[in-house]
């Protein structure tokens, strides 16, 4: 291991376990682990996931830094730059010291950086759906439209789902909120619109948009139940 220490790659495998369900990525698993094709893809796709749910660490600190420029990968640890006398900045993306110029959105010069959630989004497969009719070539995988978090479909019940994140009630199909799509269709039927494709980019989470919408699926809610 890059620390010193000796594992077995089975014993690294069941660590690295633990650390995702934990929330935490630990880059090593790709290189040291022995990973079945069937654990590879599991293991991506759960780092996918947990890169969307909060502010990373500092690789050279471990506080908690928060991103002030969303289109600037490059972030500045103030309590690293304090402590080593220097300018410290890490990729939000890899979380490895900052290699090349700067601002940049898209990655580093580090090798392999890339945006994780954002190929999970390129490369999922479709979602088919039991309880929907006429839905074809929907994405299993989708960014909240307010939060970004990264939700799944099972395809089971209807189109709609609730970000356990924001706590926003939108459409898997048309990425529209729940308040906007369901005067024009329900929750069994084709949107207005069609389908939305992969998304491309993921949305930054603004709290104070979130409350509106969570206010405004609330009021929609209480009317589609008065029609009743």
């Amino acid at each position: 291991m890059s620390c010193g220490h000796h594992a077995t790659p089975s014993s690294l495998t069941d660590w690295c376990s633990r650390q995702l369900k934990e929330g935490r990525g630990p880059n090593l698993v790709r290189i040291k682990a022995l990973l079945t094709p069937e654990e590879k893809e599991h293991f991506e796709k759960t780092l996918a996931f947990n890169a969307t749910k909060s502010n990373p660490d500092c690789p050279g600190c471990n506080t908690s830094v928060a991103r002030r420029q969303l289109s600037n990968l490059s972030v500045n640890c103030s309590v690293c730059t304090k402590r080593t006398g220097r300018v410290f900045e890490f990729c939000w993306q890899c979380l490895k010291e900052w290699k090349g110029s700067r601002p940049r959105a898209d990655r580093c010069d580090n090798a392999g950086c890339c945006n994780e959630a954002l190929k999970l989004l390129q490369t999922c497969s479709v979602v088919k759906f039991e309880n929907v009719k006429d839905i074809s070539n929907c994405p299993s995988i989708r960014a909240c439209p307010t939060c970004g978090a990264l939700l799944e479909h099972s395809g089971k019940k209807c189109k709609n789902i609730t970000c356990a994140r924001c706590n926003v009630e939108f459409c898997f199909v048309c990425l529209q909120l729940t308040s906007i799509c369901l005067p024009t269709s329900n929750f069994h039927s084709p949107c207005a619109i069609p389908v939305a494709p992969k998304q491309t980019s993921i949305p930054q989470w603004n709290n104070t948009d979130t409350q509106k919408c969570i206010k405004r699926n609330k009021n929609m809610a209480k009317k589609s139940y008065e029609k009743r």
